[in-house]
């Protein structure tokens, strides 16, 4: 089955990427990954500390992943499933997309402002040509009318 692979963070993005991913594996008979990653800088502590920070960061991954994966279920009759990694966001993507044969389009929500679609994004863009699998950049601003129209 092929997967769309959707990146869980904190941005408002993030959303309609989720979305968009939900909406085309529902209607091709795919399925959803949603990889979320922790940034090893966040654990720069004390081993203990360190250690408990990591277990917060999980819980807090799982309890977003849940109200994502509830629409999924409850809309679409997706049944995604959460990947935890822990590195350097690019790199995590990437070392994900080789493991998992089974992903087939990488999704991505694209930031509004100013600054540009998003970190992620430019990075990734900056080696499209070595990106083993699409990648759809979802604007971050499309309504869910206009998701629903190109899904």
């Amino acid at each position: 089955m092929r997967k769309f692979l959707v990146i869980l963070d904190d941005s408002r993005e993030c959303l309609n990427a989720m979305r968009f991913a939900a909406m085309r594996a529902a209607k091709t008979g795919g399925g959803v990954e949603i990889l979320s990653i922790i940034p090893p800088d966040e654990f720069n502590h004390w081993i203990g500390v360190g250690e408990v920070m990591r277990e917060e960061a999980r819980e807090r991954i799982e309890v977003h992943f849940e109200v994502f994966a509830k629409w999924m279920r409850d809309k679409q009759g997706v049944d995604p499933e959460l990947v935890i990694r822990e590195g350097e966001p690019v790199d995590e993507i990437m070392a994900q997309i080789r493991e998992d044969t089974d992903i087939g389009v990488l999704v991505l929500g694209a930031g509004t402002d100013r600054k540009g679609p998003g970190p992620l994004i430019t990075q990734l863009m900056k080696n499209a040509g070595a990106l083993p699998i699409p990648v759809t950049v979802v604007p971050g601003d499309l309504s869910k009318e206009k998701l629903e129209a190109v899904t």
